[in-house]
């Protein structure tokens, strides 16, 4: 399966050599909220799930990162981390660079790639296109959430990557890290990051 690090580290075309990098032109409640972000395991996508209007809505904090993003990754390699954009999925990740963290981040890695595998092939098996995976106005509804729910053989394979709970937590799993937004009570869609993720698990599929 491919490593979401190494995913993430593609498309890296953005220049923003001459954007200021000063910290006067940076609010530090808006950086302290990035950071906050990071340390929560997030990723920061460009376009977030607004409950009140029911709708995507830009992330001014994914915009603040891509006006600076020289600052950005000044500042976290200050920290000893390094600020990864990817420019297909339209997010930024935080790479640790210690040993301990790195086998952290490849736990996490491997958790996010089963739960997507486990939703892609079913969403597949029911004759649907990928694509209404990332879609606000499709995702999984109700019936798909109970009949994943259902599968001893997804539940056995979630145990194995230690959700207990079965579906319900590793889609909470997802939802903590903006890979997931839930657009109702009981439907929920994959952010453009997990989107992106998906393909490659699929691109990845079909060349091996």
């Amino acid at each position: 399966m491919p490593d979401i690090t190494d995913a993430m580290e593609t498309n890296e075309s953005v220049d923003h050599s001459q954007t200021s990098s000063s910290f006067e032109q940076i609010l530090p409640a808006r950086s302290a909220a990035i950071y906050r972000e990071f340390q929560a395991g997030r990723v920061i996508v460009r376009d977030v799930w607004d409950n009140n209007r029911s709708e995507l809505r830009a992330n001014p904090l994914y915009n603040l990162l891509y006006n600076h993003l020289s600052h950005f990754r000044t500042f976290y390699e200050h920290l000893g981390s390094e600020l990864a954009f990817n420019e297909t999925g339209a997010f930024f990740f935080l790479k640790e660079s210690s040993d301990d963290e790195n086998e952290e981040h490849d736990e996490n890695a491997f958790r996010v790639q089963v739960i997507l595998l486990l939703i892609g092939r079913y969403f597949a098996r029911s004759g649907r296109d990928l694509e209404y995976l990332g879609r606000p106005d499709a995702g999984l509804n109700e019936n798909d959430l109970t009949a994943l729910a259902g599968d001893e053989e997804y539940q056995e394979i979630l145990r194995a990557a230690r959700f207990e709970k079965g579906f319900s937590e590793a889609l909470d799993y997802l939802d903590k890290r903006n890979l997931l937004f839930r657009s109702g009570a009981s439907r929920c869609f994959l952010s453009s990051a997990g989107f992106y993720f998906l393909q490659e698990l699929v691109r990845e599929y079909e060349q091996g």
